[in-house]
């Protein structure tokens, strides 16, 4: 395998990079994407009953805060209240949105550059081939030409496109896979948000 690396040229090393940069991408975003971890099972229903006597205390808020990307958009919600006790009801919904903005580019963060990862790979796997092709072709002289040696030299050059594309379906597969899951996690969010919202607006009332 390292031969065929060798041979295969210089491009092959952009995309042994690629493809370490992406395995430490997915396996990152694996690990924080858990449900356990955005959306814990337990804490919107730990904070209504807490919040049935009042706004928590600082330090509650703050362990909320640190408890998940749901507790970030809540606490946001307490922080106003506790600093603006008169605040409007749009007012605090409105910085529970703009938290909820913030949380969902955390939560999107690095899939960007997965997706890139997939778009380009293909290129420099063609990229490499090319090379490979113009430097096999260029070594031929007329007249002592050598079918098998021409063969596994393109042979060799092709390795670049197969690489390319072994860098790029898996990207892509993890791209539209962490993609889905954002989308489903932001709008679980939007819906413990709003459970929240009406929750505390029926307490002022």
């Amino acid at each position: 395998m390292f031969g065929i690396i060798q041979a295969a040229g210089w491009p092959v090393w952009p995309l042994l990079l690629c493809s370490v940069i992406a395995l430490a991408l997915i396996i990152e975003r694996f690990y924080n994407l858990r449900s356990s971890v955005v959306l814990p099972p337990t804490l919107l229903n730990d904070v209504l009953s807490i919040s049935q006597r009042g706004v928590p205390r600082p330090e509650s808020i703050q362990h909320i805060q640190s408890t998940s990307a749901l507790g970030q958009v809540i606490s946001a919600g307490l922080f106003l209240l506790q600093t603006q006790p008169l605040c409007s009801k749009e007012e605090f919904v409105s910085e529970m949105q703009a938290s909820g903005r913030r949380v969902a580019a955390q939560l999107e963060r690095y899939l960007s550059t997965l997706g890139s990862i997939a778009s380009v790979a293909p290129l420099l796997g063609l990229l490499g081939t090319v090379v490979g092709m113009i430097e096999l072709f260029g070594l031929q002289t007329p007249g002592q030409q050598q079918p098998t040696e021409l063969a596994h030299g393109i042979s060799i050059a092709l390795y670049n496109t197969a690489l390319g594309l072994i860098v790029a379906i898996p990207c892509l597969i993890a791209w539209r896979f962490f993609k889905s899951k954002v989308d489903r996690l932001v709008l679980q969010m939007e819906w413990a948000s709003e459970k929240f919202a009406r929750h505390l607006a029926a307490m002022r009332e």
